[in-house]
Formats: C-alpha cells, sequence, structure tokens
C-alpha cells in the first residue's frame, strides 16, 4: 500500500495518479487522482495526512468531494486485514447529503471490489 502510484493497479476507480510533490509517499505527499465511478468522473485532489508505516495511511480529499479516508492495516493470525473508511461530502450543487447516501452503496461496493483486487494482488502478484 505503500506505493501509492501502485494503487491504480487494484484500485478501479482510480485510473491515474499524478504527483504534484516532491515526495511520492509518507505525509504531504500530493496527488491528482483521475477518479471514475460509472459515468462520473472527477479529479481528486489528496494530501497524505498521516502515515504509519507498514500500519495506516490516511488521506484528505480536497477536489469536488471533500472528506477523509483511511487504509489499515491489523494483524490477524497468520495473515492480516485491510481496513478502508472514508467519510466524504458532496457539493449542496451536487445533492449534498442526498448524493452521499445515494452514493454510499455504490462507492461501499467499488472499494470491496478494490479490495479483493489488492488480497490478489498481494497474493499472486500484479
Amino acid at each position: 500500500m505503500a506505493d501509492l502510484k501502485s494503487h491504480t493497479g487494484w484500485m478501479r476507480d482510480a485510473r491515474s495518479i499524478e504527483f504534484t510533490s516532491e515526495h511520492h509517499r509518507g505525509e504531504g505527499t500530493r496527488m491528482e487522482v483521475l477518479t471514475v465511478v460509472g459515468p462520473f468522473r472527477t479529479k481528486d485532489i489528496m494530501e497524505v495526512v498521516g502515515w504509519a508505516e507498514g500500519r495506516s495511511i490516511k488521506v484528505r480529499h480536497e477536489g469536488l468531494v471533500t472528506g477523509e479516508g483511511t487504509l489499515q492495516v491489523e494483524a490477524v493470525g497468520e495473515g492480516s486485514r485491510v481496513i478502508w473508511d472514508e467519510t466524504l461530502s458532496f457539493p449542496w450543487w451536487l445533492g449534498g447529503q442526498v448524493t452521499a447516501w445515494l452514493a454510499r452503496p455504490v462507492l461501499a461496493a467499488v472499494w470491496r471490489g478494490n479490495l479483493r483486487r489488492l488480497e490478489e494482488t498481494l497474493t499472486t502478484g500484479p
């Protein structure tokens, strides 16, 4: 997960990642992510605001859709589990909280698929 550029390989909604900061990992990393969900496209402007090597990455979304997201790894028996938590807000002119409520099951399905692809990548390779 620390290789942020590789996220496009397992995150179906992240079509491209362009770094806007000199560094590409750790707190302060900034990037523009072309995000596509169905017919909707947006440039997601993100900044890494938390980084615990090997344990978690926290980002702040500053584009059209704002909020925060965290990818966290926790040990489970002989393996590990990745927990993905997002809190997103849509602008009022895109329906605000109503759009967020309607988007929740769609985004949850996208993220579950992303986590399945991450698992496949980690167990079988890209």
